[in-house]
């Protein structure tokens, strides 16, 4: 009997050390916990979204060629007014421009349905901002949600940009003027979702916006789950089309997404200037997880800046990389303090032309005058269980004005035309069986 007890013991002994192995391993890099709210996946229902508003109950037509922008707001409208509920895009093409959700109003966009932008920049009437790291007056997106709480996009429907007629002004313009900035030319985002706590969009194809595809700012509690994001690289170039934009955020999930764009799959932004770090509307991303997602063409799979000052504690994990760029990309901006810190990517398979691409960002240097160049610095940068084919796994290039430090490589598996690395531009570099072309490297 006693010998049972033993066993049994001993065995609830193995039982508590497992759970506290995997307890120790839910955390940030820095330490912190991963609380259970990054665990929860579950999807949000229509029928938990409150009264259904059809659109076309409201006087809307199946006409892809007619914009109908009023009658769409119309029923955002009736929904805010009797409290609250569910704007249902039926099966069907509709054009709009600009929509305006309120608080307790969600959109559900029907399996078959698109909800189509105008390519008609008058259609998105210009109001306080954000884009690029700067608080300015802009062009709405397609879908706004200002203050927000709780607000959704769901269902298995696309929100098309109907980009081309933006696209082609962009390149016409670029051609005009090589050094034309994104801002010269007027074009819509699809998606801006601005203070508001407790997103999730889920589900849903973002398709060939105008401008950048979805981007968050200043939110918290932000889940994207299942989201196909798209815009074409030919044979018209979507430029600056990034799939999704995080800006002073913090507690996002991203998870089982697709994303394919003609520039940065996810980027994380937060404010540019040589005192960007001191301007209030800025600010950090902080709690970001990036898991089991599938990334197409675009220029980078995840990258910090150019527009960010501080990002930390950012995991991306269990993902595959075809067609990209780049897989990370620290932009080290010569005019813009910032701190990219405790940054993870682990098991991570595909190819890319650079893994790891750390140089100095100088388009649109400006000093605005400050003396001297402020500082950058890249710490606790994590890279483990890697097996992908590229052309450069190590595309480092840093100025006296970038500060690199205790970066690790472990488990790896690579492929690489190029396989040099020089580890003297890094304080603190901690390589573990990394092994590129078939030979061990240390």
């Amino acid at each position: 009997m006693k010998k049972l007890i033993l066993i049994f013991a001993c065995s609830l002994l193995g039982c508590f050390q497992l759970v506290a192995q995997k307890t120790t391993k839910a955390t940030f890099p820095d330490g912190s916990p991963i609380t259970s709210w990054f665990t929860n996946n579950k999807k949000v229902s229509l029928a938990q979204l409150g009264k259904e508003y059809v659109i076309t109950d409201f006087g809307v037509k199946q006409d892809s060629t007619l914009v109908q922008t009023a009658l769409i707001q119309k029923t955002i409208d009736a929904a805010a007014e009797k409290g609250g509920g569910v704007i249902v895009i039926p099966k069907g093409t509709f054009m709009s421009g600009a929509l305006f959700f309120k608080p307790k109003t969600h959109l559900y966009v029907s399996e078959g349905a698109v909800l189509k932008g105008s390519d008609n920049i008058a259609d998105y009437p210009k109001m306080p901002s954000r884009m690029e790291g700067q608080s300015l007056d802009y062009f709405t997106a397609l879908v706004n949600a200002y203050r927000v709480d709780g607000f959704t996009i769901s269902g298995k429907g696309t929100i098309d940009g109907n980009g081309l007629h933006y696209w082609e002004a962009f390149w016409a313009r670029r051609k005009e003027n090589p050094n034309c900035t994104n801002l010269e030319v007027s074009r819509p985002r699809l998606v801006f979702i601005w203070q508001c706590n407790n997103v999730q969009v889920q589900d849903v194809k973002l398709h060939n916006s105008g401008f950048w595809t979805s981007h968050y700012y200043q939110c918290k509690n932000v889940k994207v789950l299942d989201v196909h994001i798209y815009s074409p690289y030919k044979p018209v170039k979507a430029p600056s089309t990034d799939a999704i934009d995080i800006d002073v955020c913090s507690n996002v999930l991203i998870k089982g997404c697709y994303m394919s764009v003609n520039d940065d799959a996810i980027a994380l932004k937060g404010g540019k200037g040589p005192w960007a770090d001191r301007v209030p509307n800025n600010g950090a991303n902080t709690n970001i997880i990036i898991e089991d997602c599938e990334f197409g063409f675009c220029h980078s799979a995840l990258t910090c800046g150019s527009e960010a000052i501080h990002n930390r504690n950012i995991i991306m994990r269990n993902c595959n990389v075809n067609e990209a760029t780049r897989i990370l990309w620290l932009k080290m901006r010569p005019d813009t303090p910032q701190l990219y810190e405790y940054i993870t990517l682990e098991n991570i398979k595909g190819q890319a032309h650079s893994l790891l691409y750390v140089k100095p960002w100088k388009q649109f240097f400006d000093l605005q005058g400050r003396t001297d160049v402020p500082l950058s610095y890249s710490d606790h940068v994590s890279l483990k269980n890697i097996e992908v084919k590229c052309d450069i796994f190590y595309d480092v290039a840093i100025s006296e004005y970038d500060k690199l430090s205790n970066f690790s490589f472990e488990n790896f598996t690579v492929e690489s035309k190029n396989a040099s690395i020089d580890k003297s531009v890094v304080k603190g570099f901690t390589l573990k069986n990394v092994k590129v072309n078939n030979k061990m490297i240390d």
